[in-house]
């Protein structure tokens, strides 16, 4: 046989095995192929990625071995949906389960905050903001703070743009705001970027620019290392944005944390309202006071520190809003029964009484609470969660879990799972989260994901309720929201769950 004889018999034998796996995987969502593995599947459906995820779940019954190309960095991984499985790794074998010796690598962006963090130096840091988050001047500041903003800037921007007949993007619109009040939260000023969408540093301002760095951490988790660290090193495709967003990102926050200590940027900004309310004006003042960094790395933990609250609390809680007010629209007996809710627990003569609301009286709002989860359920803010085995460890389902093994649960497709919420899974019921003599029901942490469950759960869960209260009573207490038709509402490929084109509406003012 000569050189083209063997070539055609090696192409004939790879046809036929391919055709074989072909024939045998043919009912299979996720095929395995040789040397390439499960990835061809994937970017195949990567417009449609997270329900693609979750028919793969379903298909595997809420546990599946990922299997990624030979020689790669993603060759395996465990997916999982399974609540018991979850249980298991954030609360019952907590301390076998980490980030990993890449995750922050692919997660560079957020450096030493408490995002990237494991071990005796994540406990630390926890229990410091703890500490300071939990404390009720702090949370009558965070109310405070809501609360002026929503007077102050939200309502005018809406009354504007229903009196205009404007089309708006919600989902920018509450990208913006979140962004000010968390800015106002940590360094005591207010950006104002609702009414300054670019700054003159690029053309990508920094709310922007904290969407393009959670759209790169996704695309680390599922393209091979060698692939997007050559990217970056030459600068070309997403990671070259990702560039422009950090430098963005840093600059702005470097002149903040100047701005908070007193520095030269601080009379500089001095033009926007400084915040003095309770023990502390701001977060990072108690930080800064409380905690034991040296001198020298000060600026750089509380750029750290602040970029992962920022995006903890800006971007997580203005995709809740985003996805609540969109399927509220949908859904017009769910607005009318919340309206009713408002005006049987909440009103009084107060014109102005829908922004001077407590706690005491949204705890009244039991159906609201309930519509809120049922957004948070359908569609968390973070579809996905990362652990790694330090040791090997079996599953409660069963699954072998080898040491270095990543273990992703997915929150998107475990709020659409039968076996966790029923045959209408599928359905926005805020009825489920109420019981029959009208309290709200508790779902487990490992079960209902959207703040994280065990040691790790999300500490800043209480605020963010309130702050999702606050902004959906005083909305639908003032306007009725129409979403244009014709739009497409879709998931975005990022790890925080945007709308890929966002939340184009229209505003009606409402009457009684």
């Amino acid at each position: 046989m000569n050189f083209f004889q063997y070539i055609n018999l090696f192409v004939a034998i790879l046809f036929i095995i391919f055709y074989y796996i072909w024939r045998q995987n043919r009912d299979v969502l996720l095929p395995n192929w040789p040397f390439i593995g499960m990835l061809p599947g994937i970017a195949h459906n990567m417009s449609n990625f997270h329900d693609f995820v979750t028919s793969v779940m379903k298909q595997h019954r809420g546990t599946f071995q990922f299997k990624g190309p030979w020689f790669t960095n993603i060759s395996d991984f465990i997916v999982t949906s399974d609540p018991m499985n979850v249980q298991h790794i954030t609360s019952k074998n907590f301390n076998n389960y980490g980030k990993g010796s890449d995750f922050k690598e692919s997660f560079e962006f957020f450096g030493d905050g408490i995002f990237n963090l494991d071990s005796n130096e994540w406990k630390t840091e926890r229990k410091l903001l703890h500490s300071l988050l939990t404390r009720k001047s702090f949370k009558i500041f965070h109310q405070q703070n809501i609360q002026k903003k929503l007077e102050n800037c939200l309502i005018p921007f809406l009354d504007d743009a229903s009196r205009d007949l404007q089309i708006i993007d919600l989902q920018d619109t509450f990208e913006r705001i979140t962004f000010d009040i968390g800015c106002t939260f940590l360094f005591g000023f207010d950006p104002n970027s609702l009414h300054k969408k670019f700054n003159n540093l690029s053309n990508m301002d920094s709310v922007t620019a904290f969407s393009v760095i959670e759209d790169i951490v996704l695309y680390r988790h599922h393209t091979p290392n060698l692939v997007w660290k050559l990217q970056k090193w030459l600068q070309i495709g997403l990671e070259k944005k990702g560039k422009v967003a950090k430098e963005n990102i840093d600059q702005f926050l470097y002149k903040c944390i100047s701005y908070s200590k007193g520095d030269e940027e601080k009379r500089k900004l001095k033009s926007n309202e400084y915040v003095d309310e309770g023990q502390y004006s701001c977060l990072i003042e108690a930080i800064m006071n409380e905690g034991s960094v040296k001198r020298e790395m000060v600026d750089k933990y509380l750029r750290d520190t602040a970029i992962s609250l920022l995006a903890a609390g800006s971007g997580t809680v203005s995709s809740a809003l985003s996805w609540f007010f969109w399927l509220i629209s949908k859904h017009p007996l769910v607005e009318a029964k919340i309206i009713q809710e408002i005006k049987d627990n909440c009103l009084t003569k107060d014109e102005n009484f829908i922004t001077k609301l407590g706690v005491k009286e949204f705890d009244k709002l039991v159906y609201l609470h309930g519509a809120i989860c049922e957004a948070l359920r359908l569609y968390p803010p973070l579809g996905y969660n990362h652990k790694c085995a330090i040791k090997s460890d079996i599953l409660p389902n069963g699954e072998h879990v080898s040491s270095n093994t990543k273990v992703i649960f997915s929150m998107y497709a475990m709020g659409r799972m039968e076996e966790i919420w029923g045959e209408n899974c599928l359905e926005f019921k805020p009825e489920r989260w109420i019981s029959d003599i009208g309290q709200s029901i508790h779902v487990p942490s490992y079960q209902f994901t959207a703040f994280n469950a065990g040691p790790r759960s999300c500490l800043g869960k209480d605020m963010s309720i309130i702050q999702m209260k606050m902004a959906a009573v005083t909305m639908l207490w003032k306007f009725h929201i129409q979403v244009v038709e014709g739009q497409s509402i879709t998931p975005r490929v990022s790890i925080v769950l945007r709308m890929e084109d966002g939340l184009k509406v229209k505003l009606r003012k409402r009457c009684f």
